[in-house]
């Protein structure tokens, strides 16, 4: 539910439009409609973590609707939750390594995928064209827990030498 909240003095309209623009592209990738605009809010923050009320005030929605998205967030590795010592709100920030944290850990996800469906294969018989499928399905899943690792590893080193490069700029 929309809330009446204000937007603060210093949110430009530019940046508002691109949090909209890019969370309506995460929305159609899949990912749920508040969690996709709260994500995007916290990726165009300088400072890469917002507190639960100035996500609201930002996004112009109620506090409750930002806890439901965060914790969809926090559930898959884009967003974690902070408290500053002595704090008393929580800061929901990205991950130090956002993609890295979101993606080098689904290997275990994909083995249990993997797992899932031997049962599945098993009962209909991979001779079936339902068994066949799940078959397919749990290869590619094994498949693409294979590959994980080495293109996680791919990606950092990718990363490094793009840091070295962009220092040797400066």
């Amino acid at each position: 539910m929309e809330a009446a909240s204000k937007l603060p003095p210093d949110a430009d309209d530019g940046v508002l439009r691109f949090i909209e623009q890019f969370a309506l592209l995460l929305t159609d990738g899949g990912m749920p409609r508040m969690a996709a605009r709260v994500f995007a809010c916290v990726l165009a923050d300088d400072s890469g973590q917002l507190t639960a009320a100035e996500l609201a005030a930002r996004l112009r929605v109620s506090p409750a609707a930002i806890s439901g998205a965060a914790r969809y967030l926090i559930q898959v590795d884009l967003l974690t939750k902070a408290r500053e010592p002595g704090g008393r709100c929580d800061h929901y920030r990205l991950a130090d390594d956002l993609w890295y944290e979101a993606f080098g850990h689904k290997d275990t996800l994909l083995r249990r995928w993997e797992e899932g469906l031997v049962e599945g294969i098993e009962l209909l018989g991979d001779d079936t064209p339902a068994g066949r499928r799940m078959q397919e399905t749990r290869a590619f899943f094994a498949f693409l827990r294979t590959e994980l690792a080495p293109m996680m590893e791919r990606w950092e080193e990718h990363r490094r030498a793009t840091a070295r490069r962009l220092s040797a700029e400066d």
